[in-house]
């Protein structure tokens, strides 16, 4: 057992912050969270202490949507609009993945800076490769990073080098959850990569798969216009692009869907009944013109919204970064509508990368008791005037002016990984 001491914030909702000034935590031998509070109770006092002194601790960040093959592109075709940037740089580069040295190297570097900047638990796409996504989830758990992982499906509308027959999909898709079994803190989610790139007999075979095996299921939804509207193109039997997913029972609770960013509100309205997830990616919907989400008329409505880097279309790896980007998109939405209500504040955004992705993976937010710790230590001390700000004050400033440079320590699954 051991304690570890702090300036601790835990995001209880949106709207409500819970602040521990010089409080502590304590963990048992495996890392679970056994008491959190102002004070050290006596039976604790004489346990293993860890002190940061006037530090922040935060709970750790949880990335909704990323593509780990996209990760050597980050910065790339940043002119370029959805379509034309998935062929010109995504596709070929996806396609290296083949090689398993090269996955190996450029997911070892990604998973080393997902923990470095702070992000203990993912929801990931792979490329279409098996053996390439278990080599990602080999690199993820070697260094504490936690969640689901998926091999893409693609078997129409990609390139000669990276497109699957339909039969190769479901083949690969079911050595891919057999193989996955030996991971301890990853697991298997159902991919496929969007509308476009599947046939409607891989869509209704994932479907099957996905609830035989009792699996989880990420995609993309409403991201581009012109995505829509050839999504209506393939799709002309249907009204909307969500239809397309549960045509095949792909939508359903907890399928997490990125973007949304020209969802109607018929499409809001069926994934608030069926409790799907949107992934709001700020970062990418701006850097490839895509568009805004208008995220506080997501919450309004009763939708569970997440955030998400979307490298390599987003630009970051960096959930703090992503958070301001969050609230910046935000008051965009805002200088168009006239309403400040639609701004998010800063809280708001630290509950939707922490506590809201949080969820996905416990059922709990915060730093549940008797849950293995998830958490990071930001050293802020060195920013003007810290003394006079209250912790929460503290922890808005944190988001705009620090880096993974002030993150001194990550905590996943209860050990301590940085």
């Amino acid at each position: 057992m051991k304690v570890i001491k702090g300036n601790i914030i835990e995001a209880q909702s949106l709207n409500t912050l819970k602040t521990y000034k010089n409080g502590y935590l304590v963990l048992d031998e495996e890392g679970k969270l056994i008491c959190l509070s102002q004070t050290l109770d006596k039976e604790y006092q004489n346990l293993p202490l860890t002190d940061y002194g006037d530090a922040l601790i935060l709970q750790s960040f949880c990335d909704m949507h990323l593509h780990a093959p996209q990760y050597p592109n980050i910065g790339l075709g940043m002119d370029l609009e959805l379509i034309d940037w998935l062929n010109t740089y995504t596709f070929p580069t996806e396609a290296k993945c083949k090689d398993l040295n090269y996955a190996r190297n450029i997911y070892s570097h990604l998973a080393k800076e997902l923990i470095n900047k702070g992000t203990t638990r993912v929801c990931m796409f792979s490329s279409l490769h098996t053996d390439a996504t278990l080599v990602l989830m080999e690199e993820l758990e070697k260094e504490g990073v936690t969640g689901y992982v998926g091999k893409v499906n693609m078997d129409r509308n990609g390139s000669s080098e990276l497109e699957e027959t339909t039969k190769e999909s479901i083949t690969e898709t079911l050595r891919f959850i057999k193989e996955a079994e030996r991971f301890k803190t990853l697991k298997p989610i159902i991919t496929p990569r969007f509308t476009p790139s599947c046939t409607n007999s891989l869509m209704e075979n994932l479907g099957k798969i996905a609830n035989s095996y009792n699996l989880l299921v990420q995609s993309h939804l409403s991201e581009n216009l012109k995505e829509i509207e050839w999504v209506k193109e393939l799709h002309p039997d249907l009204d909307e692009y969500w239809q397309s997913y549960a045509k095949y029972n792909l939508w359903k609770e907890k399928t997490l869907m990125a973007h949304c960013v020209y969802s109607s509100d018929s499409e809001i309205k069926a994934m608030k009944e069926a409790k799907v997830v949107a992934v709001h990616c700020p970062d990418s919907n701006i850097n490839i013109c895509s568009g805004t989400a208008p995220i506080r008329h997501f919450l309004n409505e009763g939708v569970w919204v997440t955030l998400g880097s979307d490298i390599a279309g987003g630009s970051t790896l960096s959930m703090l970064k992503v958070m301001t980007l969050a609230i910046r998109a935000s008051k965009n939405i805002a200088i168009t509508t006239k309403d400040k209500s639609d701004v998010l504040t800063a809280e708001e955004a630290y509950y939707l990368a922490t506590s809201s992705g949080e969820r996905y993976f416990n059922d709990k937010v915060g730093f549940p008791l008797n849950e293995k710790l998830h958490a990071i230590v930001l050293d802020d001390t060195a920013l003007v005037e810290t003394e006079r700000l209250t912790l929460s004050q503290r922890l808005e400033r944190a988001l705009y002016r620090t880096n993974e440079n002030n993150i001194i320590a990550v905590y996943s699954e209860g050990r301590k990984v940085k």
